[in-house]
């Protein structure tokens, strides 16, 4: 028997993406091409597109004041903010990365070598340039992220990272970014060794263009 009674639940919206800087899922920002210009030949990345659309958003909580956002791109980078509170006074750094190499890992013993061995070393070597490890652990570091899409999915990924840099000289340096990333779909776990190269970003680097 129906219920035509019965009060209609209104539906539950999920929680939207976080914004930052006025970057947001959806929107697009412009790369100062004269920066770029200047510190290209240096960095291992190359043929950065100017214009860029953010096409994921991804939000790490790392303590109950401090959390990464990261706004993918259609260029496969990703802008990563480093925030300790709310407002934007709060943020310590912005930096850009872009996807190196992603290699899959297909056995337990595999993950298990790569978390034990080859994520924290002392330096990494990519392109004959060293990259020295910035953070004192001797263990990759676990976060979750959290992660919106443009067709509305959420996901979640563990990770266990590492971050390494190297001085390209006149105050500039770059960054490696290593990381272990594990998802479990459809109850298998889905894994990679991501690398990801970087640099930082002043305000004056980039603008909002929508």
């Amino acid at each position: 028997m129906f219920d035509w009674f019965k009060k209609k639940q209104p539906p539950t919206t999920p929680p939207s993406s976080p914004e930052c800087l006025g970057l947001r899922l959806g929107g697009a920002f412009e790369l100062d091409d004269l920066k770029l210009r200047l510190i290209e030949p240096d960095l291992i990345i190359e043929g950065a597109s100017r214009t860029q659309l953010i096409k994921a958003v991804g939000e790490v909580q790392l303590d109950e004041q401090t959390r990464l956002l990261r706004f993918y791109t259609d260029d496969d980078g990703f802008i990563q903010i480093l925030t300790h509170g709310p407002s934007e006074a709060d943020i310590s750094e912005v930096k850009l990365y872009y996807f190196y190499e992603s290699r899959p890992i297909d056995s337990q013993s595999q993950w298990q070598h790569i978390l034990d061995n080859e994520i924290v070393k002392p330096n990494w070597t990519l392109e004959e340039y060293q990259f020295n490890k910035v953070w004192d652990n001797t263990r990759p570091v676990a976060m979750t992220e959290k992660t919106w899409l443009e067709n509305g999915t959420v996901t979640e990924t563990d990770q266990f990272v590492m971050i390494y840099e190297r001085d390209t000289g006149n105050g500039q340096f770059e960054f490696l970014l290593v990381a272990g990333e594990e998802k479990i779909y459809r109850n298998q776990a889905e894994r990679c060794l991501a690398i990801s190269t970087g640099f930082d970003l002043t305000p004056t680097d980039f603008k909002l263009i929508g």
